[in-house]
């Protein structure tokens, strides 16, 4: 038997070309996870912008900031790797993630005009 052939099998299994993250990555992508959910967290517990309308757009900027950070620390996507399929994987991402939110923000919006509280009912009981 060839030993020189199982060496370089059995080298080529635990060196394979996917890019695998540290401690110090993984950590780095965590710390930036919890700082992007504590400022949105502090900014509707706190009242500190002055509008809803402005405070929502700007939790939805952080969750898209959130969502970068989870596909690169995470995820290792990039743009070089798996032959442009990571790249195809992102632009998949965004637009359900832009699909899914306009139409929730549509659909809360449309139910929100729409819907009639008692007391504009007339003399209805």
């Amino acid at each position: 038997m060839n030993t020189d052939t199982h060496a370089t099998a059995a080298d080529h299994h635990h060196h394979d070309d996917h890019a695998h993250g540290t401690l110090s990555t993984y950590l780095l992508g965590f710390v930036l996870s919890v700082v992007l959910t504590a400022i949105p967290f502090w900014l509707v517990m706190s009242g500190a912008l002055p509008s809803k309308q402005i405070t929502a757009l700007v939790i939805m900027a952080f969750a898209v900031v959130q969502i970068v950070v989870h596909m690169i620390y995470f995820l290792h996507m990039n743009t070089t790797s798996e032959n442009g399929w990571s790249m195809m994987a992102l632009i998949f991402t965004i637009v359900m993630v832009v699909i899914a939110l306009s139409g929730s923000l549509w659909v809360m919006n449309h139910l929100n005009s729409n819907m009639m509280p008692v007391h504009e009912m007339g003399g209805m009981k």
